[in-house]
């Protein structure tokens, strides 16, 4: 075990801010349920509600994308849902046998782990699809049914697509405005810091990271030229973290401020022209790496998540629990970045799981006064799941754990104590197994790709130090190589911060990722001097650690 490694319990269930957009996926699946529900409700059938309900959660994703690539990616989420209740629903027609069933569970669990990685679909990430599917292989099911509950999954499906594109008709560039927002506020603190102070690199590490994740937006987005006037905001957030001493901070915050609304779109002063975009262009032209390349370091993760859900719902099925899926998915939740953070999810998951059975206890006699009620009451814990999720996922999970429970009713009431008993068991079996698995499977790969990150970073920075020697170098170049470097350092310090977290694996390079860092921010310095962006304050300055 790494002698830095821990596992902490201070902090793991304090409460942050909540999210500027925590309404949208809030409103959003509610929009979403409700329509499906109360058809069904009408219609007596409320016990299809399972099948709509898969389609229907869709909508809780891609809420900060760009309306071009969140119609892309609902889309796929649909078809992943779909294809994920359809192998779920022909499994749970072809056997009984709950064994086979946990096995069929814990594969497509990981198969939707590795998968929405790879993609950078979430939040709510692969939690969402894992619990449609498990819940599916123990309803009963035949053959001929599968098609019509697929029907009905793909309809609501469509209509949560409609749910979340439609902002788009009020605010069509409401996601890249609030990105290139989250970019200047947070490189404004940077600013604040003035480049020193026990505070700093914390601040810088955040700026970067919400700089990073401003580009990934405008990347996605359709281009045009309120895209590139937001470019130029995001640049000028660059510079204030290469430069953060010369940074006026109130200047980047005022421009934060004019992106809040659905005014013009301002353009920062000392960016006279369009040169600096050219590496945005580069970028956007090149694209990223292929799916199968993001797929491989995701290996270890892959058999962590599917042994460990194996093992919760074998746990289950052995001490005689009727729901194993419970377990499963409760395993399926657990798993983070690193053992690390896969702890304090648990911690999480286990604290919000137990409050939310005592939350179902108090309301499940009011769900039982009419099957309106108890579709009323799941469309208000929708919305307070959503809303209280960002700030701690103890606290979201408060209110999933009651609504979970109460979806299990939309058949017929079942016995209140029964439940309960189910969930806490299956919550700490699924808890206690998954994090073991974690434990047991080793990802030695974090550490490998540590170095690849830092090996990335030291020839980043050489080709930018090379382009700073030239004269003259091509245009476009400069802009590239320092949007090159600067996705490489965010890279770095994330893979640093994963491997950080692991266990049974070397030793880290720790002392040359603060050096790659420390000389990666001096180019970064160099380069928006060089170019122009800002002016140089000296000749040290402008040479200092950048030399080939």
């Amino acid at each position: 075990m790494s002698s830095a490694t821990r596992l902490p319990l201070a902090g793991v269930l304090r409460l942050g801010r909540p999210s500027d957009i925590w309404f949208k996926p809030a409103l959003s699946v509610v929009a979403a349920v409700a329509p499906p529900n109360l058809t069904l409700l009408a219609l007596g059938r409320l016990d299809l509600a399972m099948y709509t309900m898969a389609g229907s959660l869709c909508a809780l994703y891609a809420h900060s994308r760009p309306y071009a690539a969140r119609a892309r990616v609902l889309a796929w989420v649909v078809l992943g849902m779909t294809g994920g209740l359809a192998v779920a629903l022909l499994a749970a027609s072809l056997t009984t046998n709950a064994a086979v069933l946990v096995t069929v569970g814990a594969l497509l669990a990981a198969a939707q782990k590795v998968l929405c990685d790879a993609t950078r679909v979430g939040p709510p990430g692969p939690v969402i699809l894992t619990f449609i599917s498990s819940a599916a292989l123990f309803a009963p099911q035949t053959p001929a049914q599968v098609p019509g509950h697929l029907a009905l999954a793909l309809a609501a499906g469509a209509w949560s697509w409609l749910v979340g594109m439609a902002p788009g008709l009020l605010r069509p560039h409401g996601p890249e405005r609030r990105a290139t927002a989250r970019a200047l506020d947070a490189t404004a603190a940077c600013a604040a810091t003035r480049g020193a102070g026990d505070g700093h690199a914390r601040t810088r590490a955040a700026a970067a990271a919400a700089v990073h994740a401003a580009w990934q937006t405008l990347m996605s987005a359709r281009g045009g030229d309120t895209t590139r006037a937001l470019e130029r905001l995001v640049i000028r957030a660059e510079v204030a973290l290469a430069a953060p001493a010369d940074t006026d901070p109130a200047h980047l915050r005022t421009l934060a401020r004019a992106l809040r609304g659905t005014g013009r779109v301002p353009r920062p002063d000392g960016l006279a022209d369009d040169d600096e975009l050219l590496g945005a262009e580069a970028e956007r032209a090149a694209g990223g790496p292929s799916l199968w390349r993001r797929l491989g370091p995701l290996t270890p993760i892959a058999v962590r998540t599917a042994l460990g859900c194996a093992l919760a719902g074998y746990a289950s099925l052995a001490l005689g629990v009727g729901r194993p899926y419970w377990a499963l998915v409760t395993a399926a939740s657990l798993y983070q970045a690193n053992v690390t953070l896969t702890w304090s999810r648990g911690v999480q998951r286990v604290v919000g799981n137990l409050v939310g059975v005592l939350a179902f206890a108090a309301i499940v006699p009011l769900a039982h006064l009419h099957q309106a009620a108890l579709v009323l009451v799941c469309l208000a814990l929708n919305f307070g799941a959503e809303a209280l999720i960002g700030r701690n996922y103890w606290l979201g999970s408060v209110c999933v754990t009651p609504m979970a429970l109460l979806i299990t009713e939309f058949a017929h009431y079942q016995d209140a104590g029964e439940l309960i008993t189910d969930r806490v068991v299956d919550t700490l079996v699924g808890a206690l197994v998954g994090f073991a698995a974690a434990v047991a499977v080793t990802n030695r790969r974090a550490g490998d790709r540590l170095g690849q990150s830092l090996t990335a970073v030291e020839r980043a920075r050489e080709h930018a130090a090379r382009l700073l020697a030239e004269p003259s170098p091509a245009p476009g170049a400069l802009e590239a190589a320092r949007r090159g470097l600067a996705a490489a350092l965010v890279e770095l310090r994330a893979t640093a911060d994963a491997a950080s977290g692991e266990w049974w694996q070397r030793a880290l390079p720790e002392e040359r990722v603060v050096a790659a860092e420390q000389s990666g921010h001096r180019t970064l310095a160099a380069t928006v001097r060089r170019q122009g962006l800002l002016p140089a304050r000296d000749t040290s300055a402008r040479t200092e650690g950048v030399r080939p």
